[in-house]
């Protein structure tokens, strides 16, 4: 069995649409489907852990793919790219995870700024930084399972919303609501905050495709 690791439930909505759906104690979420099951439980390493922790429960995983939107380190990536990484660097440790055959993807502990997304481009040759990747590898190397990571860019090297990070709740969620709130009483934020919403939606949809396919041949 393939299990694949999300942080946002969003994030894999229309993979996932008509599976079998299970609320777990912890914000935890379980989808199932034919030799796929789905996991997520928020942003974040410590998040992503508890997912990987929830696909093992279901039995029988030889697979973990880490999966979701990043931000491109790759001044030549556009909004909606996928990102197949070979590599996987965990920015805080330097551990690398992966069979290195494809693009290298750092995480991180929060959302890169275009600052940062520069310096992991220049140091790491990094095409996307993500802040999940690198907890998923760990486990699925402690367990002696097959790992891969596939990420659709959300924002482009040169973009960034500042404080995007007030609005995690410690259970790895977004608070939708009261960003909306901050926004709405900071005009100039408006035109980035349309650009943020719109790619988003763009790259869960290429995500959605890429992972249909890849899954699709994987039980074929």
């Amino acid at each position: 069995m393939i299990a694949v690791i999300a942080a946002l439930e969003r994030e894999v909505s229309g993979l996932v649409r008509g599976w079998e759906r299970r609320e777990l104690t912890g914000r935890k979420m379980v989808f199932s489907g034919q030799d796929v099951v789905v996991a997520c439980a928020g942003m974040g390493a410590a998040r992503a852990s508890l997912a990987v922790e929830a696909a093992l429960a279901m039995g029988g995983v030889s697979e973990l793919i880490s999966v979701g939107v990043a931000g491109a380190c790759d001044p030549a990536l556009k909004v909606g790219d996928v990102v197949r990484a070979g590599v996987v660097v965990d920015a805080l440790t330097g551990e690398r995870f992966g069979d290195g055959v494809g693009s290298v993807l750092v995480t991180g502990a929060s959302v890169a700024s275009v600052a940062e997304k520069r310096r992991l481009w220049n140091s790491y040759g990094a095409s996307a930084v993500d802040m999940e990747a690198a907890a998923v590898g760990r486990i699925a190397r402690g367990h002696g399972l097959r790992f891969r990571a596939i990420k659709a860019i959300s924002d482009e090297a040169g973009f960034e919303l500042e404080g995007l990070e007030q609005f995690a709740t410690a259970d790895g969620q977004f608070r939708e609501g009261a960003f909306a709130v901050h926004s709405a009483l900071r005009p100039w934020t408006w035109g980035d905050v349309v650009r943020l919403a719109r790619n988003s939606g763009r790259a869960v949809e290429a995500l959605t495709e890429a992972l249909k396919a890849e899954l699709g041949r994987g039980q074929g």
